[in-house]
């Protein structure tokens, strides 16, 4: 099997934050990707959704993000928001965070949709069943910044203030919580201004790509709203200031003859416990002994839709990074099954609003894996 390897010496989201943060000189984080040195303030900005081959094919509308275009990271493995997200706050990749997809199972509560902290694929607040912090232990980049005195903040949009992703991933500056574009340039520019360190979010393009695809008349009308608004921070750099523009992940637009619909091939589900993931990157929970029969149907079935591995296999591959602490590896799959080319594995009775997305993500294609890296400085 032409199985995808992620090679472990590759730039990765996980090493931007500690690289800007040891430009900064800050006590305890060191360089893994080359910056602009004599840093005095500065601000990570993830953009949800954009591909660096998403960037390149629609230039034309990102006048100023085209021109910062220079190298790539790679986000890691499920190029999804919850890894991606982490992997960034935390400064390590999934296989030690233990964030390992959209939704995965933990053993005190079955499979967890970690973007709304409730039980996959419905049911109640988990907040205080499984608090973030325990699911996700490992101090962040932003903790370990503020406690070497360091001002942080966390600006992003005020309806995620306090949410499991948030707590688990971002915890430890302050959180402004903000409403409009507008508002995520002005705190941005008044942090760096005084010599802060901040991570800024926005996740409409992200939206936009999943309702009506990437590179769909609206996706492009909101990249030029992300080019307007990076255009924005940069011309209020101050000397020594630094933007870092990332993303979690790119997209792909779905080949209608590619969608599988899983819950419609019940060979599927024999020894199967539960399913977990999502439609491009699924983990598969096996029943005891059933997980060399659950991997031969679903390798058979899906054929050349994905690369399905055992969990053992996925890890060798490095998917979930050089180390996979003890506490994770049981939430990856028995069976992990990541899609080839435009395929998806949909669940339209289990996500019925998921399985009816244009774009989507989570595999290991390079338009999924490979984000820019802007940067910018004073």
């Amino acid at each position: 099997m032409d199985l995808p390897q992620l090679e472990p010496s590759l730039p990765y989201l996980a090493d931007v934050v500690p690289s800007v943060l040891a430009a900064m000189g800050v006590t305890g984080f060191v360089t893994r990707i080359a910056l602009p040195g004599d840093v005095h303030g500065a601000c990570v900005m993830l953009i949800d959704g954009m591909g660096a081959e998403l960037l390149d094919a629609f230039a034309d509308d990102a006048p100023t993000l085209a021109e910062l275009r220079g190298q790539t990271v790679t986000v890691g493995f499920p190029s999804t928001t919850v890894q991606g997200i982490t992997s960034l706050g935390a400064g390590c990749r999934s296989g030690e965070h233990g964030m390992v997809g959209y939704s995965f199972r933990l053993p005190e509560v079955g499979v967890v949709n970690a973007l709304r902290w409730r039980p996959h694929p419905w049911g109640a607040d988990l907040l205080d069943v499984v608090p973030p912090e325990t699911v996700q232990p490992l101090p962040t980049t932003f903790e370990r910044a503020s406690a070497a005195g360091i001002s942080v903040s966390v600006v992003s949009k005020a309806i995620f203030a306090g949410g499991g992703l948030t707590r688990a991933a971002l915890r430890g500056g302050r959180y402004v919580g903000v409403h409009g574009l507008g508002d995520l340039a002005a705190r941005v520019r008044e942090t760096v201004s005084t010599g802060g360190f901040c991570y800024g979010y926005h996740g409409d393009l992200d939206l936009l790509g999943h309702l009506y695809g990437p590179g769909s008349e609206a996706w492009r009308m909101e990249l030029r709203q992300v080019d307007r608004l990076v255009e924005s921070v940069v011309e209020a750099l101050p000397l020594g200031g630094l933007l870092a523009v990332v993303a979690d992940h790119g997209m792909v637009t779905v080949d209608e003859a590619q969608i599988a619909d899983i819950d419609a091939l019940p060979a599927l589900f024999d020894g199967v416990d539960a399913v977990g993931g999502e439609a491009r990157a699924r983990h598969v929970y096996t029943a005891p002994g059933a997980q060399n029969d659950v991997l031969v149907a679903w390798r058979e079935t899906l054929a050349d839709r994905a690369w399905t591995v055992s969990r053992e296999e996925a890890i060798a591959a490095g998917w979930f990074g050089e180390r996979v602490a003890d506490r994770v590896r049981n939430r990856i799959g028995d069976v992990v099954a990541a899609a080839r080319g435009s395929a998806v594995l949909v669940r339209p009775s289990v996500e019925p609003v998921e399985s009816t997305f244009v774009g989507h993500h989570g595999s290991l294609t390079s338009a999924e894996q490979t984000v820019p890296l802007l940067l910018a400085t004073g």
